[in-house]
């Protein structure tokens, strides 16, 4: 379902963000940014083939060679015009290339410098490579992460990547933008996906002293141990969803799956999980997905169906809140969160930028003469793609 261009002003509208290309979590953090109104300008690098960035709705890309004296320079003057700098590179790069945040504050006081990293600007690792599962393993999450009796497992590159990372830079950088308000100065963001990561398992630190992580890896309630806390195979192949904690909701469970409690084990005996695990596998092994949801959609059993990427956008609760935008190529993605009462996120459904297709046009905007970009174009300071330019 396509999401109509809202006729309000977006809450970010008028900042401007320059976004150094970099793969996942960079990406997602300036999507983010720019479904909410910012202008973000991505600067790829020249003579690249494709572009990796599959979250490049709604931003605009400049294709600036950084191997050249005077493609530094450009960067610089895009950088010092602009409110926020989103940097994805390890440790030191930026300021070899003399690009780092002091000399650019230095320029510009009320520019906001995100670096977003693995390990953060400072310790040990700071220099590392890494993926989300190196940055979810030093966060400590990983260890409390899957089955009983299995090694960790990562749940796909969401954690650290997105939320973690992605996510928790882009609450940095709103955060500053505010304060700037008042005090009218920028400052230096240093978003570490570990510590990203360990923050949005805040909960898992704070509720160990409440008894709730006591027992071994995948032998907790939440994390898969309690079988009313899980996921079953329905006849038909599919899934759904178990989360039936409080003992009202478990009494409905039991209810649509037709069981007796006073003949089941008590639902907090822990030594009982394993049987009532095996009867509620067997219960709902003999229905569909589609015979359980009519059973239990109108109750609190706290049952739902698991959704493939491809059925999410049609179930009939996401369809009526348009949870799910198609673009002008026609793929399907989620709709920007939260939603906003006056000034809701309105995202780009065209296609996602080409490197180095708004160059020309970018650069007008700053400033530079056409004779000046026509100029740096052919001494291979930057690329125009000027075929989809001219569509």
């Amino acid at each position: 379902m396509n999401l109509p261009r809202s006729p309000c002003v977006m809450a970010l509208a008028g900042v401007r963000v320059i976004e150094l290309a970099g793969l996942a979590p960079a990406p997602f953090c300036g999507m983010i940014l720019a479904d909410f109104g910012a202008k973000v300008i991505r600067v790829d690098r020249t003579k690249a083939l494709m572009s990796l960035d599959t979250q490049g709705r709604g931003k605009r890309s400049v294709a600036i060679n950084l191997k050249t004296p005077e493609g530094v320079t450009l960067l610089r003057k895009l950088c010092v015009q602009s409110d926020v700098v989103l940097e994805p590179y390890r440790k030191g790069v930026m300021e070899k290339l003399g690009l780092g945040p002091q000399q650019l504050l230095e320029e510009n006081p009320r520019l906001i410098y995100a670096r977003l990293t693995g390990y953060g600007q400072s310790g040990p690792y700071a220099a590392a490579a890494g993926h989300d599962i190196n940055y979810v393993a030093l966060s400590g999450l990983l260890s409390r992460l899957g089955r009983s009796g299995e090694k960790p497992y990562a749940p796909l590159n969401l954690l650290a990547d997105f939320a973690g990372g992605g996510l928790s830079c882009a609450l940095g950088i709103v955060l500053a933008l505010l304060e700037r308000t008042k005090s009218g100065k920028g400052q230096i963001i240093d978003a570490s996906m570990v510590e990203g990561a360990a923050y949005m398992g805040s909960f898992a630190w704070k509720s160990r002293s409440i008894g709730m992580w006591d027992r071994p890896r995948g032998q907790n309630m939440l994390d898969s141990g309690a079988p009313f806390y899980d996921t079953y195979e329905t006849a038909d192949g599919k899934h759904v969803a178990v989360g039936a904690i409080e003992p009202q909701f478990y009494t409905q469970l039991l209810k649509g799956l037709e069981l007796d409690a006073g003949a089941l084990p008590p639902q907090m005996s822990f030594a009982d999980w394993p049987e009532l695990r095996r009867i509620f596998t067997a219960r709902f092994a003999s229905r569909t997905q589609a015979d359980w949801g009519r059973t239990f959609d109108g109750t609190d059993a706290c049952v739902t169906p698991v959704l493939s990427l491809d059925e999410a956008s049609a179930h009939p609760h996401n369809r009526q809140r348009a949870s799910f935008v198609r673009d002008a190529g026609g793929g399907e993605s989620p709709r920007p969160a939260p939603v906003l009462s006056r000034t809701p996120a309105a995202p780009c459904l065209a296609a996602d930028p080409l490197i180095g297709e708004h160059t020309a046009e970018v650069l007008s905007e700053f400033g530079f003469a056409a004779a000046d970009v026509e100029r740096m174009l052919a001494a291979g300071v930057v690329e125009c793609n000027a075929v989809r330019a001219k569509l």
